[in-house]
């Protein structure tokens, strides 16, 4: 009967380390914008250019 009343306490303590991260995550701002991220992969990316260490030429990555 002890067992139970360890397992009870050892699962309150998970569960309020689990509430406790949870209402962390939302003062911190982590669940603000949930929309924005699954649109950012469809916008366009702007091409960036990546300099060659060997020759100090920019190549664009485009034109690889």
């Amino acid at each position: 009967m002890n067992i139970l009343i360890v397992l009870i306490v050892v699962s309150l303590v998970v569960a309020l380390g689990f509430l406790g991260a949870f209402i962390w995550a939302v003062k911190a701002g982590q669940f603000d914008d949930a929309s924005t991220p699954s649109y950012r992969m469809l916008w366009d990316d702007t091409p960036t250019q990546k300099s060659d260490k060997k020759t100090n030429n920019v190549k664009s990555i485009n034109n690889k």
